[in-house]
């Protein structure tokens, strides 16, 4: 791709590197915002600069947050004592847009992946056996993606917490196998946190 402009070249080249966007896609948005008043992409400039360096993770659950507590673990209506275990931010986003989850969540930052170098301890998963540990737990919810990484790790908390008084379960399977969260319809994925199963059963099956 022939560029007229180095300082086009530059943005293309930056704007590509963001996921699912090809050089021709980041030409498009380079140029559309040329188009656009210097303001606009000041604007978004500013928004990125200060999200980058301003945004914090929750000191409770991981989620993303502008204060150290986020709205869901401060959120008094919410029980406490339910932890829905997932894997990254999107995740939290899809169950909650469901509306059909009353509990907190958990946000590993990850799935166990030895292939990728990814083990327990480079997940959230010692914060998570604390909040068990000292008893702030009666149910856990796992609700990572129906992959072999996915199980693995499901595997991995419920050994860990298994001496414990604590409830675990799984969605249900109205979840496809492999499927990511973030993209089923939510009502699918609002019936498969309403219809749970216990954890021992999806071991079974």
């Amino acid at each position: 791709m022939e560029f007229s402009s180095k300082l086009l070249e530059n943005a293309v080249s930056e704007m590509s590197q963001l996921p699912g966007i090809g050089k021709r896609t980041a030409l498009r948005l380079v140029l559309h915002m040329l188009k656009q008043p210097a303001s606009r992409t000041q604007l978004l400039a500013d928004a990125l600069v200060k999200m980058r360096t301003e945004v914090k993770f929750c000191k409770s659950c991981h989620n993303i947050s502008d204060v150290d507590l986020c709205e869901i673990c401060s959120n008094k209506s919410r029980a406490t004592d339910t932890i829905c275990v997932v894997e990254d931010v999107r995740d939290v986003m899809a169950i909650e847009n469901t509306s059909s989850f009353k509990g907190i969540y958990h946000v590993l930052g990850g799935k166990i992946s030895p292939m990728d170098g990814v083990g327990p301890h480079d997940l959230k998963i010692d914060s998570l056996i604390n909040k068990v540990k000292q008893g702030e737990v009666k149910e856990l919810i796992f609700a990572l993606s129906s992959t072999m990484e996915g199980d693995t790790t499901n595997f991995y908390i419920y050994k860990q917490i298994q001496e414990y008084n604590v409830l675990t379960s799984t969605i249900a399977r109205g979840i496809s196998v492999g499927d990511e969260l973030e993209y089923a319809d939510e009502i699918t994925l609002g019936r498969s946190i309403v219809n749970r199963i216990p954890f021992e059963s999806s071991l079974k099956s």
